[in-house]
């Protein structure tokens, strides 16, 4: 039977002997992770602005959204705007396809899955990461706006990643914009009629979003976001990002 008194007093003197070879392991994981921070700050500060674009893996080339994604993506870039996206199919490859096409560079930042997780064939420049937490990095930190399209698990972590990091103060404010307004109208009555009436977040937590579901729409609002600033982020924009 196992010792569920996991706080007892005798279990806090009992140690487990680490292993040398497990604990070397996992010492050295660490430099495989500097590397691949380097290797994406070196190769994505000059993409911006960028746009991060988000979606379904799992949606068809023949869908109304896979279409819809390759639109935006391409007015996007023929906008100026450097498009990210998470290198695989779906939605992913809309976003690709459409900036490829476009004038300016399609990015894909590849993540290594068990499954689900190829890369397209439509990108410029293309990275590898084996850890998600060092490209979610890379999607926010030189992002100047995130579009996001239905999705799944994966699409809503995205969502929640970015809001909270605006909501707390450590990424400046971008715009962050749902693209599917009939998905996404349940999820936006649940942050106000539960998250709010609850206390959870504050009134001006809801604006941090919109709906929007036309590509030339969605360009204008950012550029109407940044109107009369740059871009590119301020000094204090600058050491905010780096507390990331």
């Amino acid at each position: 039977m196992p010792d569920k008194k996991l706080n007892s007093p005798e279990r806090k003197h009992r140690v487990t002997p680490v292993d040398d070879a497990r604990l070397s392991r996992e010492s050295w994981k660490v430099f495989q992770i500097m590397a691949e921070f380097v290797e994406g700050f070196e190769r994505l500060s000059a993409i911006r602005p960028s746009v991060s674009i988000f979606g379904s893996s799992r949606v068809a080339p023949n869908h109304p959204y896979y279409k819809l994604a390759q639109r935006i993506a391409r007015a996007l870039s023929d906008a100026g705007f450097s498009v990210v996206s998470g290198g695989g199919p779906g939605i992913m490859e809309a976003a690709n396809k459409g900036a490829f096409r476009g004038k300016s560079p399609s990015v894909g930042l590849n993540i290594q899955l068990p499954h689900e997780q190829r890369a397209n064939d439509y990108q410029d420049i293309t990275l590898l990461f084996r850890h998600f937490f060092v490209r979610k990095v890379m999607f926010v930190k030189y992002a100047s706006a995130y579009v996001v399209l239905p999705g799944g698990f994966g699409t809503l972590d995205e969502l929640a990643e970015i809001l909270t990091l605006v909501q707390t103060g450590k990424c400046r404010r971008i715009p962050i914009i749902l693209v599917g307004s009939s998905f996404w109208a349940g999820l936006l009555d649940w942050f106000r009629s539960a998250m709010l009436d609850l206390g959870n977040i504050d009134v001006d937590d809801i604006d941090l979003v919109r709906s929007l579901d036309q590509p030339e729409a969605i360009v204008d609002a950012i550029f109407e976001h940044y109107e009369g600033r740059s871009f590119e982020p301020s000094e204090a924009e600058r050491e905010q990002m780096m507390q990331l």
